[in-house]
């Protein structure tokens, strides 16, 4: 077993849910379908670590259109795109920041493969101003919310790309199970954790492209573990692009993390901000994708039970990064906001703070999204990235070199392990 504290945190994670299956920890629960209809699956994108599904929503016409949604499962709010609102008949009224709308009776579903999902009548809609897209540098239309979700079984399958809604009673959930807290008026699940065996409720956030912890936590944490592997500036799942203070965002390996008999090892976790400690709500931090997707990830709401089933054994670099922070502009691409320090200094000395990131090893990213750009960003460290940035009008073309940030904890500091019950 002490071969798997040497290897990538996702690997350990898995290697422990094998053990957890071996001594009974697999609970199957069989379905007992409450109404005919039957659960639907369909295909789902990661992008960004992000779950994404293809929604059909009807238009005034009589003619339906194809857009992209995140399973949103941490908001209980329902946004949406601004062409999106208008098809639904919804009257929207704007200030300079955000549009809102609100649901009514005559409001028609949207589907989900072929189920049909009532949107609830009176339910206000968010709509933010600029390119239609729901957050920046995505292609997200609409993000379902844990007070749509919360009424059916959801089984978000990250190995295989399969995205189950299903009534309650009708999935035959599988793998490793814990009782979890949901939040009987929004939906938002709580998950009881440990972090150096003291507790702690952490919401399970499958839309959070990386783990968060309240900026309390963060700091008790880090000043108690001085070893622990940390880093200023976002990069990788750590940079979503919507403001400029990632630039300052702190992130850092936690040693390990206990959900029930699950344990998940050198998990990356970021300072949350003030606004996002808010959002919190008394827990004390998120359980973000980026730990998930070696997992099917099964919510049982009308039980309150989360399920963890292995689907495969992966290792995700997933700080193996050109050293940038980026923000993503309303069809204007990605702004060069912060340059990542590494070993001490500027990890791509030739890029300026301000410069439109254009092109990666000639591939345009003026219309990819913010995690098809950290894509062509990753690789292996020492490999170089050829990079067209525009300066003052101007192109240029910089070389550089993927590093490897957040480095797992040294072997020396496994030593103080030695002994531990693990």
């Amino acid at each position: 077993m002490r071969t798997l504290y040497n290897c990538g945190m996702r690997l350990c994670v898995l290697g422990i849910c094998l053990l957890l299956s071996a001594v009974g920890a697999q609970g199957e629960r069989k379905p007992s379908p409450t109404k005919d209809s039957a659960p639907v699956a369909v295909p789902m994108a990661v992008d960004h670590n992000q779950p994404l599904i293809d929604v059909v929503v009807p238009r005034s016409d009589g003619l339906t259109m194809q857009v992209k949604a995140v399973i949103n499962n941490a908001s209980p709010d329902l946004w949406m795109s601004r062409r999106v609102a208008e098809a639904l008949g919804t009257t929207i009224n704007c200030d300079a920041q955000v549009c809102v709308g609100t649901l009514t009776s005559q409001t028609p579903a949207i589907y989900v493969g072929e189920m049909k999902i009532a949107l609830p009548p009176k339910s206000e809609i968010t709509i933010p101003a600029g390119d239609g897209k729901v957050f920046p540098g995505t292609n997200i239309e609409i993000a379902l919310p844990s007070t749509l979700l919360r009424n059916y079984d959801v089984l978000v399958d990250f190995p295989d790309h399969r995205f189950t809604l299903g009534q309650p009673g009708t999935i035959h959930f599988q793998g490793a199970e814990g009782k979890v807290q949901v939040d009987p008026g929004n939906g938002i699940v709580q998950v009881p954790s440990k972090i150096e065996n003291k507790k702690y409720n952490l919401v399970l956030d499958l839309a959070a492209p990386i783990s968060r912890l309240s900026a309390d936590l963060f700091e008790k944490l880090s000043a108690e573990h001085p070893g622990w592997p940390r880093m200023t500036g976002a990069v990788g799942p750590a940079n979503i692009g919507d403001t400029d203070a990632e630039t300052k965002l702190r992130t850092m390996r936690v040693d390990r993390v206990q959900f029930g008999s699950l344990f998940l090892i050198d998990l990356p976790a970021e300072e949350a901000s003030e606004n996002q400690t808010a959002k919190l709500k008394g827990a004390t931090g998120l359980l973000g994708a980026d730990v998930l997707l070696n997992y099917r990830v099964g919510i049982d709401y009308a039980h309150s039970m989360l399920y963890f089933d292995i689907g495969r054994m992966s290792q995700f670099p997933e700080f193996d990064v050109i050293g940038l922070t980026l923000r993503a502009e309303n069809g204007r691409g990605f702004t060069v906001i912060g340059i990542v320090e590494f070993e001490g200094k500027p990890s791509v000395a030739e890029v300026r703070i301000g410069d439109h990131l254009m092109a990666v090893d000639g591939i345009p990213v003026i219309n990819s999204t913010m995690g098809q750009v950290w894509s062509m960003l990753g690789g292996s460290p020492g490999q170089e990235r050829n990079l067209t940035i525009e300066r003052s009008g101007k192109e240029i073309a910089v070389m550089a070199t993927v590093r490897h940030f957040l480095a797992a904890a040294p072997d020396q500091d496994d030593k103080r392990h030695k002994g531990k019950d693990r």
